[in-house]
């Protein structure tokens, strides 16, 4: 009896022992991070590294947003974009699974690495808060008001700089800063491939008809199809990319729970995926999923064609939602994948073999646990976008225009998924999918992520930045986000230094920060060589310039030839003293028969390695990866070099790595 009064006691007071915890962290900090998203964290990380006091506030109860949310399948666009404590995490990632980095990973891997930069940085989290207000003096944002629903728990946080980090952008628009939802219209900025966009891209095969009854439009139109009539190409809109959940299902029987009937499942609304069926043979899961592999038997499964997870036309109204409304969305869009799974799995006009497929996975019983097994992110991939100092457009990602202010670099293709299901011409099509790439990285404007000065004189806004639609395709990557957040976070602690606007901070002292001091340790930085430093690369002989498929904007490649005096010499310069790991970059574009010989001088003595294309093996969405060619203690008064030649007629060269070894 004595025990259980001892429990009973125990289970009164810790509830109540952390609500306190929680409560006493309504208090006043140098930087406020709203938003626990990957950039969040590392943004946190960063500024708590820094010296500074810090609150990080995630409305949900997990770190990491959509990289520790099912995003295992990283969408990079070039690595040479990726830096500082984004590609620390990568490379941390990497060490987790026995490589020097990685970038196809497990969520529950990523949400454990999130949670240990916050304790080493000992940033303390305010979990399930949201803003509910903003206070103001004149420009400067003084504290944001906070509720938890779920405690019935009301704050205030005060704060010098306030970041907001969140997919939304809920502080900035509390904030009252300029911000635009949906897509422009090409005229306003001059672009091509924004606004509405009829094209091929994920779409549904010609000639379904959109009715309950085919043929008869007074049956009305099948679930998932907006009443909406096709405007003008390039014409803009309120209309917003679909989201989807990125699913992790495992294959693996002593790991997975199985796949039952959801919550309001309703067939009916999946009516479109046998219409598309009937019209283009189903021969794999992959015909209607992105089934991507991760480690350990687990998947991230995204959209794929014109019918599949993405929920097209359900989430306009989420961007500008009350919480209510956007919980009600949200929700939906779990039911419907679900539901989706389980039709699959189930419906007897789905093929057999589909079926049978599908049968073999489930839910993995070590993710998700403190959310049924479930991702606790809705992949929001475009909500708000401010409207700052300046917009970056379809110019910049094509390098048409180029800022000098660059505090990150992009990559990735010019990417839009559908924004609407409407009648076209009697069948049923998708429309807003854009897939345009064929550019290299890019820098992203410190402007961008900061409001005119007018209106915040102390906000940083790294995730819902000022870029058109079709330009925030391209940026909203989730390794960009980081990098941003680490950028906003130094930009924040010299505004507070300097007691400065973070309008008026010195960006080229910013840009050396993060040169200087990539880990916000202090630690030495890895030495570069790319192919395009002329002065440390000396070229003999001949070699073609391939502007698609490696590290940065482009390599070399050498063809047959019967040159044999053909080389590219690195040389990473008299500085170059102590111990490295090094690593060359090689590209797999080429053919799978290259042979390319790399000859190390460390100062002292040389090696000689052999690097075989049909050796090097590439994981994820990437076209080449970094090779091991040993550990060196070099001596830089002896003028060390990393020399490229052919081993035989072809060979690749691209960049040189020198990471410091402890």
């Amino acid at each position: 009896m004595k025990n259980i009064l001892v429990y009973i006691l125990l289970a009164f007071i810790c509830p109540l022992t952390g609500l306190k915890a929680q409560s006493s962290l309504y208090r006043n900090y140098d930087i406020c991070i709203y938003g626990g998203t990957s950039s969040g964290v590392i943004a946190a990380y960063t500024a708590a590294r820094s010296g500074k006091s810090v609150l990080l506030i995630e409305p949900g109860k997990n770190l990491g947003g959509m990289s520790s949310g099912g995003l295992g399948l990283t969408d990079i666009g070039n690595k040479y974009a990726i830096s500082g404590l984004a590609l620390d995490f990568y490379r941390r990632i990497g060490k987790h699974y026995g490589k020097f980095e990685q970038w196809i990973f497990e969520p529950h891997v990523a949400e454990n690495l999130f949670n240990e930069y916050i304790k080493k940085a000992k940033v303390p989290v305010l979990y399930e808060n949201r803003i509910t207000g903003v206070e103001k003096k004149g420009s400067l944002i003084t504290a944001i008001t906070l509720e938890n629903p779920a405690k019935k728990k009301v704050g205030t946080v005060r704060a010098k700089v306030f970041i907001d980090c969140s997919y939304e952008g809920d502080l900035m628009a509390k904030a009252g800063i300029s911000y635009t939802v949906g897509r422009e219209a090409n005229s306003t900025y001059d672009e091509t491939f924004n606004g509405v966009q009829l094209m091929n891209g994920h779409q549904l095969p010609d000639g379904i008809d959109p009715y309950k009854v085919k043929g008869d439009p007074s049956s009305g139109l099948l679930w998932g199809i907006t009443p909406s009539k096709l405007i003008d190409k390039g014409s803009g809109d309120k209309k917003v990319q679909a989201y989807n959940f990125r699913i992790c299902l495992t294959n693996n029987p002593a790991n997975m729970i199985p796949i039952t009937e959801p919550e309001d499942y309703v067939p009916e609304r999946y009516e479109l995926l046998i219409r598309q069926m009937e019209k283009r043979n189903w021969k794999s899961l992959q015909d209607v999923f992105i089934w991507s592999g991760m480690p350990n038997q687990k998947t991230d499964i995204n959209n794929r064609n014109g019918f599949s997870t993405d929920m097209i036309g359900m989430n306009w109204e989420y961007p500008d939602a009350d919480y209510n409304k956007r919980e009600q969305i949200w929700k939906a869009h779990t039911n419907y994948t679900k539901g989706l799974l389980y039709f699959v799995g189930h419906d007897t006009r789905v093929p057999e073999h589909i079926r049978t497929e599908i049968s073999q996975w489930g839910y993995p019983k070590d993710e998700y646990t403190n959310n049924g097994n479930w991702s606790h992110q809705l992949y929001v991939r475009e909500a708000r976008r401010m409207l700052g100092t300046l917009v970056m457009t379809q110019h910049h990602c094509q390098g048409k225009e180029i800022v000098t202010d660059g505090v990150g670099m992009a990559a990735y293709t010019m990417d839009s998924h559908n924004c609407d299901r409407l009648v076209v011409n009697g069948m049923v099509k998708n429309e807003g999918n854009v897939e345009e790439g064929g550019f290299g990285p890019y820098p992203i404007s410190y402007q961008a992520i900061i409001p005119k000065e007018s209106e915040a004189s102390n906000l940083i806004v790294p995730v819902c930045l000022s870029a058109t639609h079709i330009a925030y395709g391209s940026i909203r990557m989730e390794p960009v986000f980081m990098v941003l957040g680490q950028s906003s976070a130094m930009a924040a602690v010299q505004a507070i230094d300097r007691k400065l606007s973070v309008q008026k901070i010195d960006v080229s002292r910013l840009q050396q920060q993060l040169k200087s001091n990539p880990l916000a340790d202090g630690s030495t930085p890895d030495i570069l060589i790319d192919n395009n430093n002329t002065d440390k690369v000396q070229i003999k002989g001949n070699w073609t310039v391939q502007k698609k498929g490696g590290y940065g904007p482009d390599y070399f490649e050498a063809k047959e030839d019967a040159d044999t005096s053909r080389s590219v010499r690195y040389s990473p310069g008299i500085a170059t003293n102590g111990k490295y790991n090094v690593y060359a970059y090689y590209p797999k574009a080429g053919s799978p028969d290259i042979e390319t010989v790399v000859k190390i001088f460390d100062g002292k003595g040389y090696k000689t390695i052999l690097i075989k294309s049909a050796d090097v093996k590439v994981l994820g969405q990437t076209s080449g990866e970094w090779v091991s060619l040993g550990k060196y203690s070099f001596s830089g008064s002896n003028r060390p070099y990393i020399e490229i030649k052919p081993n035989g007629t072809k060979a690749v060269a691209d960049a040189m790595l020198l990471v410091p070894s402890p």
